[in-house]
């Protein structure tokens, strides 16, 4: 049976353990490219035992940000950047995965800390938001009017993650994942709250899907056919109106006809005035995850509040996911897999960590706290660990309405 320490492979990449990073937009780059922070932060991880490693959401347009000094890759200036990054990443034990996406009518926006307001297209730092209709999210925080995309545009886009998924593996990412899902473009496409087209990308699921089939197909062409192409859907709006959890299954199917190779997992970000969301509930997204792994017959994986160990572990033995993504733990502690692997009694847990560190942390002699990783804690409250129930009844119960955490979009 595997647990979070198994390797998983996945076509010709094998990962050392399940144990994912999940990408988070850190807002450091200027003009879209990764520099020495991003080295520093992402190798970090790598080095404290991450199997997988992803940079932020890359950004496939200078118009596809949230805002401007998020990352890209629509220029081959920005390979050397990510370039640096991939080696550095593989050198300490990982395998570098790279989230393409375009922000849609979620971009021209602020720092999260700055207010995360919406910029006006004609503001210096703003442009004009685009999405499958004209219809913006909404006021108060992103008001401005969004520009509805013809289908020469539409293949234009496609024709840009083709061409950032060729930058990508020239750079020397092996795992390629498309960010359809929070609000952004992908996401709008898929859901009637925010495409409310009557051409072939409008209407029933198969035209909501087209978006997402089509630019499938034009990575498909380009990525080494030998490297996963996965997505992060966003499998459920939580609104009587949006996306749901049912059409997902069936057009991830579809998906898994054009090539996808896993689905991450996660929710739709099309509107605020969601019910019955998971926000607060631990391993919250593993149920449906399971559910589309058994229904599809394709590998997944899902994030939000698996930063438990003994949860993550339990998430990977119940056969539910493959790999466990974890954004904010990752950011709270570089050597979040070493811990997990102490506090679920790990025979070796600094194996994780590359061979020279781990020499000298396996045989330290002296005062043995004094290494500065304190006791094992042991098992947690009862009200941490999570019961895993095949019945999805829990996840789909409608509740008050629950808003959105600030910056949950970026994870």
């Amino acid at each position: 049976m595997p647990d979070l320490f198994s390797p998983f492979t996945l076509k010709g990449v094998t990962l050392r353990n399940r144990i994912g990073m999940s990408p988070m937009t850190m807002y450091r780059s200027t003009d879209g490219k990764l520099d020495d922070f991003h080295l520093m932060y992402l190798g970090a991880r790598a080095a404290g035992g991450f199997g997988l490693v992803f940079p932020e959401q890359v950004a496939i347009a200078p118009e596809g940000r949230t805002g401007v000094h998020c990352a890209g890759i629509w220029a081959d200036a920005q390979i050397e950047g990510h370039a640096r990054v991939t080696s550095m990443i593989r050198t300490m034990g990982g395998v570098a995965g790279i989230q393409l996406g375009h922000t849609g009518r979620n971009g021209s926006e602020l720092k999260p800390w700055e207010g995360g307001l919406q910029l006006s297209p004609d503001h210096r730092d703003g442009w004009q938001t685009v999405g499958p209709s004209a219809i913006p999210y909404g006021a108060p925080k992103r008001p401005y009017p969004v520009h509805a995309l013809t289908v020469e545009e539409i293949k234009a886009i496609h024709q840009q993650y083709a061409d950032a998924a060729r930058r990508a593996a020239d750079a020397g990412y092996e795992w390629l994942e498309m960010h359809y899902a929070h609000g952004y473009l992908g996401a709008s496409f898929f859901s009637p709250l925010a495409n409310q087209r009557t051409d072939q990308y409008g209407g029933s699921l198969k035209n909501r899907a087209r978006f997402h089939l089509e630019a499938l197909d034009a990575v498909r062409a380009v990525w080494p056919e030998h490297l996963p192409l996965t997505m992060r859907l966003g499998s459920d709006d939580f609104h009587p109106q949006g996306t749901q959890f049912e059409e997902s299954v069936t057009a991830i199917g579809w998906m898994k006809e054009h090539g996808l190779d896993l689905a991450d997992v996660s929710f739709g970000g099309n509107t605020d005035d969601m019910v019955g969301n998971p926000w607060n509930d631990a391993n919250g997204w593993v149920a449906r995850a399971g559910r589309i792994k058994r229904e599809v017959g394709i590998p997944v994986t899902t994030s939000w509040n698996l930063g438990v160990p003994q949860n993550a572990d339990a998430a990977i033995r119940s056969g539910d996911i493959d790999v466990v993504l974890l954004g904010r733990p990752a950011l709270a502690n570089p050597h979040w897999p070493v811990w997990a692997a102490r506090e679920l009694g790990h025979d070796s847990p600094f194996d994780l960590v590359p061979e020279d560190w781990g020499w000298w942390l396996k045989n330290f002699r002296g005062h043995a706290p004094s290494i500065g990783w304190p006791a094992v804690a042991g098992p947690p409250d009862a009200d941490e660990v999570v019961e895993f129930e095949a019945d999805l009844a829990a996840d789909t119960t409608v509740g008050d309405a629950v808003p959105v955490p600030a910056g949950a979009r970026h994870d």
